[in-house]
Order: structure tokens, then sequence, then C-alpha cells
């Protein structure tokens, strides 16, 4: 089976609501809203500003998040409050690149920059454990690199985690409608807004832009958590069911009550520090390989 990356395509100007909200975004990260204790180390990886979160002595692994904001908005720093936890937790390294977003970067933008940092990662470090965790659409991208990977058009993950990834960009599940009442944080009509400025016309049914639509033989090793409330309980829902009909050894954590993205949000968020017991127990499995 051959799953190839489409060529870059022209974008698009970002409207004016779109920048007032990356700006405000920027005002927040100036603000420090994001601080960690030990701030990361920001250098180039794949030819993209990223920031490095690291443990106090040498890394056992290395994880590459991909942040959300459904591929228009979002920023490593987003990021930080998870990234510092985790790289304490498991003694390894979290690499967050910043990718490019959309209308001005359409499909498949981000998925090139999410490629590029994890084959320059894996270049970098070797054999060593390689974890590629996402959330939201950032989650999306991390299922697609696991698909590349699976296919050999990617270098080797070693373990998948998908924080309420968004997986389907038809935007057809049956729980936008069922959820709507409960996801404070995400809803059909902002994912059908999203979805448009991501695709700009291209098929949403393309493998590499849905990665629930795609033909899986092989994957790595997944972990998914997502609240029983979210609009995209479903994406996780069927692609762990899919996960597991191809043989894939893959864990779903649903969760009452957490809203979306929790856990990036802050562990004091309800359902938080569960999704993080889990992931720290799916990192220490993946390093033990």
């Amino acid at each position: 089976m051959t799953i190839s990356l489409p060529p870059l395509r022209a974008g698009r100007a970002a409207p004016a609501d779109l920048l007032e909200r990356r700006a405000q975004m920027q005002v927040m990260v100036d603000a420090g809203t994001w601080k960690t204790e030990k701030p990361p180390v920001e250098n180039e990886l794949g030819g993209l500003r990223t920031l490095r979160f690291k443990p106090e002595g040498t890394p056992r692994g290395h994880v590459l998040q991909l942040h959300g904001g459904g591929f228009r908005i979002g920023r490593p720093e987003f990021e930080s409050l998870f990234a510092e936890a985790l790289a304490k937790e498991c003694d390894v390294e979290l690499v967050v690149p910043q990718y490019r977003l959309a209308p001005e970067g359409p499909f498949p933008a981000g998925l090139s920059d999410a490629l590029a940092a994890l084959t320059a990662l894996r270049e970098e470090i070797g054999d060593a454990p390689l974890i590629v965790c996402g959330d939201s659409a950032g989650g999306g991208l991390a299922a697609s690199l696991g698909l590349l990977s699976a296919l050999g058009s990617a270098p080797r993950i070693d373990g998948l985690v998908l924080l309420s990834p968004w997986l389907d960009l038809r935007v057809t599940a049956g729980s936008y409608a069922a959820n709507a009442a409960f996801d404070a944080m995400f809803s059909k009509e902002s994912a059908d807004v999203a979805a448009e400025l991501y695709l700009q016309g291209f098929d949403p049914e393309h493998p590499l832009a849905s990665p629930l639509l795609a033909p899986i033989t092989a994957y790595p090793p997944t972990l998914i958590s997502v609240g029983t409330g979210e609009v995209l309980r479903d994406d996780s829902q069927l692609f762990h069911d899919k996960l597991l009909a191809a043989g894939v050894n893959s864990t779903l954590c649903a969760i009452d009550g957490m809203e979306h993205v929790a856990v990036i949000m802050g562990l004091q968020r309800p359902g938080a520090a569960e999704t993080f017991a889990a992931v720290t127990a799916f990192v220490e499995r993946r390093l033990a390989r």
C-alpha cells in the first residue's frame, strides 16, 4: 500500500478575527500564562522553531509533541505545563515544534512540518525510544505520522499518544450533535470553519487529512484519551475500534466529565490527572520496549 504526502499548496491570508485571536494568545504567552519552573530551550529542528523541555538528567527517551488549535491557531508554549510535567515524571525530553498554520499554510503544510520534525529528531537521537504525542488537531497530525511510519514512509515511532484527537475532517460524527450541549471547547460550527481553512477544497477523505479513514494493517502502539462529553468522542472511539480490528495494541481512556484537551490545560482540571497517569504509564511501557 502506498499513501504519500500530497504536494504543498499556496494558501490565503488569515481573516482579521483569526489574526486577532493569534494576537491575544501572543499577549498571553508574553504575560507568562504558560510559564514553567525551568524555561525550555528554544532552538530549531527540521527548520522549525522548537521548544525543548528537558529532564534533570540524561533523557531516557524523547517525545515529539504536536500542539492543537484546529490547524489555525496554537503555539508550542501551549504545551508547556504538560510537557514540563511529563519530562519530570518520565525523565524524557519533550520536543515541541511550531508547524505552519492555516489558512496561510493549508493541508498538507502542517503535516509536512511535523514529518520534517520527526525525521530530524530521529536522525538526532538514533535508535533511542521516540514517542509522538498530539492534542486535538495535533492529535490528527500525530495519527497521520503513525500511518506514514507504519507504511515505511516516515521514521520509526515507538508509540503514539492521542489526546482528544481530531481524526475525521468530514465533521459528520454523531457526537457533534450528541455532545453539543456538554462541550464548551469545541463544536461542529468551529470544526467546520477550521476544516475549511485547513483543507481549502482538498478532499477530507484523504487518509492523511482524516486518519480515521485510512486503511490500517499495521500501526504503532497507541494510547487515546478523550472525555465522554466531547464532540470528538466518536473520532477517538471509532479509531480505537479500527486499530483493535487491525490487531494493533491500542488503549482507549474515556473519562466522564473531562473537557477537551484538559490535561494540556492543567492537571487540576477534571479528568486530567487520570489522563496524565495513563500517559505516564504508557510512556514507561514504551521506554521499556
